[in-house]
């Protein structure tokens, strides 16, 4: 599996974060911060992140 972010469209609203948290982070500075290959395991949680985002910026593949 596969995790794009469209980091022109990311606002940062920090639902995928709660969505998924063993996948997305933000950094100490507020940057959103993914893993882009996460365990096949997390993709519910990946597809959930995904569908939680309020401008559609990620991308699970």
């Amino acid at each position: 599996m596969k995790i794009k972010v469209d980091l022109d469209a990311c606002l940062q609203h920090g639902q995928c974060v709660i969505a998924a948290p063993e996948i997305f982070s933000f950094d100490d500075d507020g940057n959103l911060q993914w893993k882009a290959a996460p365990d096949e395991a997390l993709r519910d949680d990946a597809e959930a992140a995904a569908d939680a985002c309020p401008e559609q910026a990620i991308i699970v593949e």
